[in-house]
């Protein structure tokens, strides 16, 4: 593949200032997998605008059937990488579940996300829900109104139950924030229950993306937490209503990764600076020009073999609009975002929030000072690569000096109280002080024994 590449690159080498910084592949032929949900878009892009084809680089992009199976070919090596939850490179890294080190160089977007109840949950806590001027419910809802319609349950000995994507999923801690929040205990871990159903008054359980909205459909769950497009695929099929997205909840909070096993990126490291190359590329593509190329994207995302759902689904949320009950669509630019606000970045507190949600939790069954999270934040994430690589298409003429945070120390500016739907601010510099400041979840020694916490 190397001969036939540079036959090809001396043919083009003028026409494409791609090829102005050459590496030298120590692995040029890439199996990747994702998972069919529109924020694998960086990786479609990619191959499809021939991103990795300048990088020398030949793809082949492979859907995965769930998060468990994506993640096992990764350590295995029948992937070189994948799109993954940004919860799965640090679990697996601390040794929660299966045990490898899994690194990022790049994390793939913001937002992106949003909370889906049935339709006779939503009419139970439409009551309850604020209205506009103009009649429709006031936007962020709190997790509050939905106490009552958990009592009604209760009291009619039902469970309440809602379905998430997987135990270190940014759905399962964005939906277990928002129960919080509200006032609502979404259960805990621990070394013997990894249930997280340990004093829950919500029951989550694991549902693949795909298949939520079928699940809810037939009364398994009664809402869930998913990425796009299978919230506003309830929407489209009458069956349920998105109360919430992810930016009311956390304004443009941290989403996927793209991980590779450490073993891979320490024997491939150009390789490693190559795709992550294509991959910011492919990112620049889908936010610039105010989002100018997000319908060609969704004509891409819309094909079976990447997200293969209803354009117009995907296109809800992919062109900057959300629909919450039908017909009533609202402007939210920034739902999907792929480069604005230095999305590609990987910031060391990205990772550290993640880990900070594992032990409020019980997933991290111990407490842990400051430096663990930074030490565990800096096995993981590598912004060094990633600026390596943003530093090469600077130089090449494919990328502006002004877009990529060059004088940072990895650390993103504390998170202010009002962009978080608690009102609890967040940095990633003083992780046990955050956790402290929850009202509920584990703080400082507590441990949870048997089904209560402890200390």
């Amino acid at each position: 593949m190397k001969k036939i590449f540079l036959t090809l690159a001396a043919t083009t080498a003028l026409a494409s200032p791609a090829f102005a910084e050459m590496l030298e592949l120590e692995k040029d032929e890439l199996k990747f997998g994702f998972i069919k949900l529109t924020d694998m878009a960086p990786l479609a892009v990619a191959y499809e605008q021939g991103y990795f084809f300048d990088e020398g680089l030949f793809v082949t992009l492979e859907a995965q059937a769930n998060w468990k199976v994506l993640l096992d070919g990764v350590i295995g090596g029948q992937l070189d990488g994948a799109h993954m939850l940004a919860g799965q490179p640090l679990a697996a890294t601390i040794g929660y579940g299966t045990e490898a080190h899994i690194v990022t160089p790049f994390s793939m977007d913001l937002n992106g996300n949003g909370i889906t109840v049935s339709n006779e949950v939503w009419e139970m806590m439409k009551p309850n829900i604020p209205t506009m001027d103009d009649g429709r419910p006031q936007h962020p809802i709190s997790a509050s109104v939905l106490k009552p319609v958990i009592e009604t349950f209760r009291s009619e000995g039902k469970p309440f139950n809602m379905g998430m994507v997987f135990p270190v999923s940014t759905h399962n801690y964005e939906l277990r924030y928002w129960l919080a929040a509200g006032g609502i205990a979404p259960g805990y871990y621990s070394d013997e229950n990894v249930t997280g159903q340990i004093s829950a008054d919500v029951f989550l359980s694991v549902t693949p993306p795909p298949q939520m909205p079928a699940t809810m459909e037939a009364g398994t769950i009664n809402g869930y937490s998913v990425g796009e497009p299978w919230n506003q695929q309830a929407v489209f099929k009458g069956i349920g209503v998105p109360v919430i997205t992810d930016y009311e909840l956390w304004k443009n909070n941290p989403e996927k990764v793209f991980g590779m096993s450490a073993e891979f990126t320490e024997a491939n490291p150009n390789t490693t600076l190559a795709v992550t190359k294509a991959l910011i590329r492919a990112a620049m593509w889908l936010d610039e020009n105010d989002n100018a190329n997000r319908e060609e994207a969704v004509d891409l995302l819309s094909r079976p073999e990447y997200v293969g759902a209803d354009r117009e689904v995907i296109a809800n949320s992919m062109t900057g609009t959300f629909e919450y009950e039908k017909g009533d669509t609202r402007d939210v630019p920034d739902f999907n975002v792929f480069f604005r606000h230095h999305a590609t970045y990987p910031f060391y507190s990205d990772a550290v929030w993640y880990l900070t949600q594992m032990r409020r939790w019980g997933q991290i069954s111990e407490a842990k000072p400051d430096s663990w999270y930074d030490e565990v934040a800096k096995s993981v994430y590598k912004p060094e690569i990633y600026l390596e690589a943003a530093r090469m298409l600077v130089d090449e003429g494919l990328a502006n000096e002004a877009d990529f945070p060059w004088e940072t120390d990895g650390y993103k500016a504390p998170t202010p109280a009002a962009d978080v739907i608690d009102g609890i601010g967040y940095d990633g510099r003083t992780p046990n002080a955050y956790l402290e400041s929850l009202p509920i979840g584990l703080k400082g020694e507590q441990i949870v024994v048997g089904n209560e916490v402890q200390g």
